[in-house]
């Protein structure tokens, strides 16, 4: 989530709303919108709707183009501004803290629910620079798909992933609620394994990650399908919480039992590059689809 929209937010009246969510809805049809369906839609007068339009594009909200026709489109920062009057209106946010971390597909803030508890606020970010990686890693995304709503869609696919493991007891972040490409969950506390240098009991986190991998396969019938340490969070009490599930497949996926195996190489390699760990992919692929009791040695 950008400096802009918090900065925006502020000055935003009803009226602004009203015109960014009729240039969202009319996205799914034109990539800029033509300002006549704007003011249609809007059902503003001509003057209030250009004068609506003239503020949110110098906000920095919307962009605009003038050839072949006047336009505009959302940035992501107008469409930021949706998700935060959504989950105000909710009463879900009160406020924001500092960015958690803020990567190449998503931002993940630090926020407050309005009894002052701490939350995280994850924004998916599916920018225009990663068009073609985006297509070959996520089967869902189509080309004629905006990047809004492919955005929209990794949030929602997300949200459907924690929903399917978080109950059964899997460690990730209590999901809270999901509006369009931003999902909010329970607050995030640690860093990712990759940023430790070493970490006390490397053995019992690999295992407890190995136990994680088991309980979502065997009881929600979940594969992560992009695990490595950089999605695997190691908390101040040195339990872990696995993150970013928009990847997730079902055990039903044709290339199931491939994805889980390479989520299992991924972790096993990096126990062994960095913590001298040795364990047999076979041993942990057993134990995880409760072919094996133990966990492996």
């Amino acid at each position: 989530m950008s400096a802009e929209a918090i900065q925006a937010f502020k000055n935003l009246e009803s009226q602004d709303f009203r015109i960014l969510q009729v240039i969202e809805a009319a996205m799914t049809k034109h990539e800029y919108v033509p300002k006549e369906v704007i003011v249609k839609y809007s059902k503003f007068t001509m003057e209030e709707a250009t004068f609506r339009l003239e503020k949110l594009h110098k906000l920095r909200l919307i962009s605009q183009t003038k050839q072949p026709y006047l336009g505009y489109t959302l940035n992501y920062a107008g469409y930021d501004c949706l998700v935060i009057n959504a989950f105000v209106k909710a009463g879900i946010l009160e406020a924001f803290g500092k960015p958690l971390g803020v990567g190449k597909e998503a931002d993940v803030y630090d926020a407050l629910t309005p009894s002052g508890e701490r939350i995280a606020i994850k924004f998916h970010r599916l920018g225009r620079i990663s068009f073609r990686q985006t297509r070959r890693k996520r089967n869902w995304t189509r080309e004629d798909v905006n990047w809004l709503l492919r955005s929209r869609k990794a949030a929602e696919k997300e949200y459907e992933a924690l929903m399917l493991v978080y109950p059964k007891g899997v460690a990730v972040p209590k999901p809270i609620s999901q509006n369009r490409h931003a999902i909010a969950m329970n607050a995030i506390e640690g860093a990712e394994l990759a940023q430790y240098h070493e970490i006390p009991n490397p053995r019992r986190v690999l295992l407890e990650i190995l136990g994680n991998i088991r309980k979502a396969y065997l009881k929600a019938g979940v594969i992560h399908a992009d695990l490595s340490e950089y999605n695997i969070i190691l908390k101040p009490d040195t339990h872990i919480l696995i993150i970013d599930w928009p990847q997730y497949v079902t055990k039903e996926h044709p290339n199931a039992q491939q994805l889980l195996k390479r989520d299992i190489e991924n972790i096993i390699a990096y126990f062994k590059r960095k913590h001298l760990l040795e364990v047999k992919t076979e041993e942990a692929l057993a134990y995880v689809t409760g072919k094996g009791r133990k966990p492996p040695t």
